[in-house]
């Protein structure tokens, strides 16, 4: 596949996976997929996709799954985001997001996965990352995080792959 979503994609309210994976979709996201309430399912990634990942996208609260890896997306990670308590797997990694870890992540009770590694995210790690205790994977390298690392990582005990490499942290 090649071009555009089709804003018209807004029109499926039944749809409870959209997979679009591996495609050469350009241009951007649409704000109407904010409208699919029944998804459980959105997946995006490794396309040519640009522009930012519209706020609508907080409406999805069925998401589980949100892959948008292997873009490139910019602008911040909306903190919108932060209403998807159903997800348990986060990957905006290797796009073009700049910005802060939104604080409202620490909202995510149920992630198991938060990929946010190959972006130039800026800013320090935020201290509620540690209320995601259901985390088993935890990829925020290769980004420009500074400061020191948050203590409250440490609550992240089922954490099977923790990669911080290639940031300005200190400490």
């Amino acid at each position: 596949l090649n071009g555009n979503i089709a804003s018209t994609l807004g029109n499926l309210v039944n749809l409870t996976e959209l997979n679009l994976r591996n495609n050469e979709l350009i241009g951007t996201i649409p704000a109407e997929i904010g409208t699919l309430l029944n998804l459980s399912s959105l997946i995006l990634n490794n396309n040519e996709l640009s522009g930012i990942i519209p706020i609508e996208m907080g409406n999805l609260i069925n998401l589980t799954l949100l892959d948008l890896w292997n873009n490139k997306l910019n602008g911040a990670i909306p903190i919108e985001l932060g209403n998807l308590s159903n997800l348990t797997r986060l990957s905006l990694n290797n796009n073009e997001l700049n910005g802060m870890i939104p604080i409202e992540l620490g909202n995510l009770s149920n992630l198991t996965s938060l990929r946010l590694n190959g972006n130039p995210i800026n800013g320090a790690i935020p201290i509620e990352l540690g209320d995601l205790t259901n985390l088993t994977q935890l990829s925020l390298n290769n980004n420009e995080l500074n400061g020191m690392i948050p203590i409250e990582l440490g609550n992240l005990t089922n954490l099977t792959q923790l990669n911080l490499s290639s940031n300005e942290l200190t400490g």
